[in-house]
């Protein structure tokens, strides 16, 4: 018994590691069209609220497509499950539009783009994050999603450092190198899938109609007081990065009048810290309780990220970035380990579809609410052309979703503790 516990260990510990491929792939390429999209779009804009709007349009779409595709892939049967075949269908035309983004010069045709590139990433995404809560024991959760953010702290790095030097060729150009690396990426993470040896495939024992489980996803989020202040908090964490992830780069070349290739090693080496806070919160939320590093890791980050927003003098910036960054990589690692556990078996695609609407509704807003903050405080902020109102989205977001952080551990006290299996 003993030594088929270990071999089955062994599997999980492989199938985490594997499962971070396709984090990589759709990492590099988001961050591709979130961070030098906008600088293509300077050439046909020059308003940040219609570049908050090209970028929000990924919210608008996660608003209603990743709850009905996770859900489809709780109900699909086939011979290789109900998740791969999105992701299957996905990857064709997710590369094909990201290397088409890098030669758009009109606002419709880069609108357009956007669109289909979103819609795939999505059809992708969901049913690949099921087969996390499909494949890795609750146990496992922070771990798994500690490797994860390994995976895409690496995918973010490479994308922002080496992203901004291959723009300096040409803009086109980190485009379409993300647009090969990524097809070639999930190519080999489904060959592995395939060919892997006693992979186990999720399948539903009495399929739905698809808008029963629907249906029955909105009565279950209905019933819990905590899911629903999660799926505020979650918006508003979204909100913070999709505004620091599309304007970032803005903030420093056009506000503070740094070169694209500084630049990118600037927030390279931000990228660093993102990585080490993301590894370390996963590891620290299984010992510690997820709740009560989150909240910890809120207040620093929050106020972290109001620094730049009152000052540009570089001390207190560089002082405050490694500790603003590792909040910054803890975001990105604990939210969705906090919703693993509490996933019914036969609900993982349909609650990670509602992850990603709380997501999009973040997403959306963030890029949108930073643009008009920036033009209506270009006059008062004028020293960096009105970027430094991207702070005040950032850092305020953050310390909003503290309320609601509150009201999850009130729905379910137990969070507070290391391995809480309380619903939310």
């Amino acid at each position: 018994m003993a030594a088929s516990r270990t071999t089955a260990e062994e599997h999980e510990r492989r199938a985490i590691w594997l499962l971070g491929l396709p984090t990589f792939a759709l990492a590099l390429s988001i961050t591709v069209v979130t961070t030098y999209l906008p600088l293509i779009a300077q050439e046909f804009t020059d308003s940040s609220i219609v570049v908050g709007l090209l970028i929000g349009s990924e919210g608008l779409l996660a608003l209603g497509l990743p709850l009905v595709v996770g859900t489809w892939s709780d109900q699909l049967k086939s011979p290789i499950g109900g998740r791969l075949p999105f992701l299957i269908a996905a990857t064709p035309p997710l590369a094909i539009s990201l290397a088409l983004l890098g030669f758009a010069h009109s606002l419709v045709i880069a609108l357009g783009l956007c669109w289909l590139f979103f819609a795939a990433y999505f059809v992708a995404y969901e049913p690949y994050r099921a087969l996390y809560p499909d494949l890795v024991s609750d146990a496992n959760a922070g771990k798994s999603q500690s490797v994860q953010a390994i995976w895409r702290g690496a995918a973010t790095g490479l994308a922002l450092v080496a992203g901004g030097l291959l723009f300096d060729l040409a803009p086109w150009v980190p485009f379409v190198t993300a647009a090969v690396v990524t097809l070639a990426v999930m190519v080999i993470f489904l060959r592995a899938m395939l060919n892997g040896p006693r992979r186990r495939w999720h399948e539903p024992e009495h399929p739905k109609p698809l808008g029963e489980a629907v249906r029955e996803l909105r009565s279950l989020v209905a019933g819990r007081k905590g899911l629903q202040a999660y799926l505020v908090a979650n918006a508003l964490w979204e909100a913070s990065l999709g505004a620091l992830k599309t304007f970032v780069l803005l903030y420093i070349t056009v506000g503070l009048g740094i070169e694209i290739g500084d630049a990118a090693l600037i927030v390279g080496a931000g990228a660093i810290f993102v990585l080490v806070g993301a590894v370390g919160s996963g590891l620290l939320a299984d010992r510690y309780g997820q709740l009560r590093i989150l909240r910890v890791t809120l207040v620093v980050y929050g106020i972290g990220l109001l620094v730049p927003a009152v000052t540009t003098a570089t001390l207190p910036i560089v002082l405050i970035a490694p500790i603003a960054a590792f909040g910054g990589g803890a975001l990105m690692t604990l939210p969705y380990a906090l919703l693993m556990p509490h996933m019914p078996a036969a609900a993982h695609g349909a609650l990670t579809g509602f992850y990603s609407l709380s997501r999009g509704v973040g997403t959306m807003f963030g890029p949108l609410l930073t643009g008009i903050a920036v033009e209506l405080l270009k006059s008062p902020l004028d020293g960096t052309k009105g970027y430094q109102a991207m702070w005040l989205v950032c850092g305020g977001t953050v310390l909003a979703s503290l309320w609601f952080v509150r009201l999850m551990a009130r729905a379910a006290p137990q969070l507070e503790e290391p391995d809480a299996a309380a619903e939310l």
